[in-house]
């Protein structure tokens, strides 16, 4: 059967419904990975396409069983791709190594035999000759739950409908990356980012100390384009990532100021990151910024400049890090 192409359905960035409206909503869990829609003909394929409609078959090969998950039913499913680290959790750093591999099938089988990811299937698009983009989502689910897909590579994840507040409390706790918030009679509009979703993403703030800065292009040249930051750990300054965004024109312009005036031609961190181009400070500014997860090395991932922490010196600017962030 030939499947029709169905770009996927985007979630708006906001906040939780209001208590009054809870019970209309479903929420799940969001996840860090590799948006996919996968095509079931029914004759024991599977196409996997990333939200882009390029073809990403090829870089998952342990996923192809799944064509075969549900018989001679032909099937458009939306999910996402996760690698999982030892606990259990989405890591978008181990994803990495397995992404971008759609024309190297040789490199992909060897890297999932290392590394499997492993499919979350959130929504039903079309089953048999019947599309699904009508109906309301809380009668999609209810399909693709029934549909038994529990294998070895895949799965159907959790919903709850209301207890929004809570839902979102418990991925905070167990440090997910946030919620997705979906109205129970919405219907699935492909290619939209449609306010039918909302995305809630949790974030952290730490403190950092400035250790370099990057020259902006552009409109931006003349100005930092980012910060190079660390951290504390073992009397050391160990680098955690370049900030680039977070700040006001008149913010940046204030914040060259101070860079200037802090130069040298020593690298501050230990051990000395890889960034190419980097103007080296003293680490004397510490800074406050948002920021999603950290990597396994240590790294702040999405990270963003809230303020500078003139109240704080830079010792105190200090975390629990791995020995070796940039090994």
């Amino acid at each position: 059967m030939t499947l029709p192409l169905i770009p996927p359905m985007l979630a708006t960035p906001g906040t939780l419904p209001s208590p009054a409206q809870d019970a209309r909503w479903a929420y799940e869990t969001k996840q860090d990975g590799q948006r996919v829609v996968a095509y079931l003909p029914g004759d024991g394929s599977v196409l996997l396409r990333a939200r882009s409609g390029e073809d990403i078959t090829a870089a998952y090969p342990e996923l192809r069983p799944l064509g075969r998950a549900l018989g001679a039913t032909a099937a458009v499913l939306d999910g996402e791709v996760l690698a999982l680290d030892e606990t259990g959790r989405a890591s978008f750093q181990l994803l990495q190594n397995r992404m971008g591999l759609a024309h190297a099938p040789g490199t992909a089988a060897r890297r999932a035999a290392q590394t499997p990811v492993h499919a979350v299937l959130f929504d039903a698009l079309r089953l048999g000759t019947r599309s699904l983009l009508g109906l309301p989502y809380a009668r999609r689910r209810e399909l693709l739950e029934s549909l038994g897909l529990d294998g070895p590579y895949w799965s159907v994840p959790g919903a709850v409908v209301g207890h929004g507040a809570q839902a979102l409390a418990a991925t905070r706790a167990h440090g997910l990356e946030g919620l997705v918030c979906k109205r129970l009679d919405s219907v699935y509009e492909p290619g939209v980012r449609s306010r039918a979703w909302i995305k809630i993403r949790n974030m952290r703030t730490e403190d950092v100390i400035v250790g370099g800065w990057l020259p902006g292009r552009g409109r931006l040249s003349g100005l930092p384009g980012a910060v190079l930051t660390g951290q504390r750990a073992g009397g050391a300054l160990t680098y955690v990532g370049g900030v680039g965004t977070g700040w006001s024109a008149g913010e940046r312009s204030a914040l060259a100021a101070l860079l200037a005036g802090l130069a040298t031609d020593v690298c501050p961190f230990d051990p000395a990151p890889a960034v190419r181009g980097a103007h080296w400070v003293l680490p004397r500014l510490v800074g406050e910024v948002r920021y999603s997860v950290r990597t396994r090395s240590g790294l702040l991932r999405q990270p963003s400049w809230v303020r500078l922490r003139p109240d704080l010196a830079p010792e105190d600017a200090a975390a629990d890090l791995p020995e070796s962030p940039n090994g």
